[in-house]
């Protein structure tokens, strides 16, 4: 990695690009910074098209006008985030800001602008960084110019793209200070913006813009479902390339997995949607085991929990529990059996009408007649259920809301998500496990050390669902024929 040019001393990093160059270059005499300024070609980009979503977005903002009339919308995008001394992360647009724009730039800021009363609505517009300035030395003197990352989009080219008028990020702070009347932000991602609004906002007024925001995104347009069917078709493809090295694996360790399943993301897609879970033996047993450092060995199980991103930040969250060797034993087949049958029952507890918790009580209700069943906890099940004795083995609810984020309207209210009712266009996620911990001693010492846990992305519809993930093997049965055929080809 190139070392920046950088001044003498770190106090000399405070000052504006404009005053850093010349003299306080090492090496950079006011010849060369003079010579950098001219003998570029022109690279502005004619003729754009909108990003596909733009109808989708322009339609967002228009319902989030509606909801707050009168008032100034503050979105932003999110900065740069260090992930030790001059390197970041990186960059992830906030949910709220991409949802509502499509644009994934740092700094970003979508704005609001309430119209006159007499009017109505409002006039939106994306405050962004604009193309690096080639006068001022920027672009090859500091550590974000277009020489060092890239080149960005001109403030011209964001609008076409976009469809949103776009002005320059840095005149935005004080212009937000000098606004009067009512103003929300969603806050946490831009202490710039929320620093400029301290004095005209109100922790209560940008919660409920940010729960508002949460709650929007429950129901899911046609653009949306449609990049969620990527998703999870490329996570598909994903699952297959492990398949096809956990003989590599077997000679690693759980990084082998974790590595493969990266590359297909990166390849098809953004990202990753969340840390993945490549949990082999009795790392399965740790609902979120991210460490993926473990050993993994024939005749174990593989919990693998993954999801692709896609370039417009929409994630898959599939789960299968594989066996290593291609085989169940007959007990993790039992157990693995279990779980198949709790989730059919949750599943087919998906349809328009249905309460939200539905699907996770049909398939407790499943778990726990197995569980009382193979003698693990006294019946009967109702009583088992009512103190939730369960849990024990169960742990968590059996799914959640799916899109831009793996748990996706997490800020929405109770009454509107998990007390709520299920509607068509809404995507959640089934996923009913059962873990026996290596050190449970209530369990038969063979238990011990086993997790299964099965989770498919289901589309509510207008007359059911939709799992979205069908192309992934289920059964167990059904599951090893599957590999044996990866394998194979």
């Amino acid at each position: 990695m190139s070392e920046e040019l950088s001044p003498e001393t770190p106090e000399e990093t405070e000052e504006p690009i404009k005053q850093r160059k010349n003299g306080l270059y090492p090496g950079v005499s006011d010849e060369l910074a003079e010579n950098m300024k001219s003998g570029w070609a022109d690279t502005e980009l004619h003729g754009l098209e909108p990003i596909a979503q733009a109808r989708h977005t322009a339609d967002r903002r228009a319902a989030l006008s509606a909801r707050f009339p009168g008032e100034r919308l503050v979105i932003p995008a999110g900065n740069l985030k260090t992930r030790s001394n001059d390197t970041e992360y990186a960059f992830r647009a906030s949910t709220e800001y991409a949802y509502l724009t499509g644009d994934q730039t740092q700094d970003g800021v979508l704005v609001l602008e309430p119209r006159p009363e007499a009017e109505g609505g409002h006039d939106a517009t994306v405050y962004l960084l604009p193309r690096s300035d080639r006068e001022n030395g920027e672009f090859w003197l500091d550590g974000q110019g277009e020489l060092w990352v890239g080149r960005r989009h001109s403030l011209t080219e964001a609008e076409q793209i976009l469809g949103i008028p776009a002005k320059d990020v840095r005149e935005l702070t004080a212009a937000l200070k000098e606004a009067t009347g009512p103003v929300r932000c969603v806050r946490g991602h831009d202490a710039a913006v929320e620093a400029a609004l301290t004095d005209k906002v109100t922790a209560e007024r940008d919660e409920e813009l940010r729960v508002h925001l949460s709650e929007a995104r429950a129901v899911k347009d046609e653009f949306e479902i449609g990049e969620l069917q990527k998703a999870v078709d490329s996570t598909v493809r994903g699952f297959e390339d492990v398949v096809r090295i956990l003989d590599k694996a077997e000679a690693t360790s759980e990084r082998y997995i974790e590595g493969t399943f990266f590359l297909r993301a990166r390849v098809e897609g953004n990202d990753i949607g969340y840390g993945s879970i490549c949990a082999a033996g009795p790392h399965a047993t740790t609902l979120h085991w991210v460490r993926n450092d473990g050993d993994v060995r024939s005749g174990d199980l593989l919990l693998l929990d993954a999801g692709v991103e896609t370039h417009t930040l929409y994630t898959a969250d599939i789960t299968r529990t594989l066996p290593i060797n291609g085989t169940f034993t007959d007990l993790q087949r039992k157990i693995y059996d279990a779980v198949y049958e709790a989730q059919e029952a949750g599943i087919a507890a998906v349809r328009p009408g249905a309460k939200y918790r539905d699907f996770h009580d049909a398939s407790q209700r499943v778990l726990t007649e197995k569980l009382v069943e193979w003698g693990l906890v006294e019946g009967p099940v109702e009583k088992v259920l009512e103190l939730g004795l369960q849990r024990r083995w169960t742990l968590h609810g059996t799914g959640h809301m799916l899109g831009m984020d793996v748990h996706d309207c997490a800020a929405a209210r109770r009454e509107a998500y998990a007390d709520g009712t299920l509607e068509p266009g809404m995507c959640l996620t089934v996923e009913p496990g059962l873990y026996f911990q290596a050190d449970d001693l209530t369990v038969p010492e063979e238990y011990r050390g086993i997790g299964v846990r099965i989770e498919d992305d289901i589309l509510v519809t207008e007359d059911g669902n939709l799992n979205l993930s069908a192309a992934l093997p289920r059964r167990s049965d059904e599951v090893e024929t599957w590999m044996a055929q990866v394998k194979q080809g």
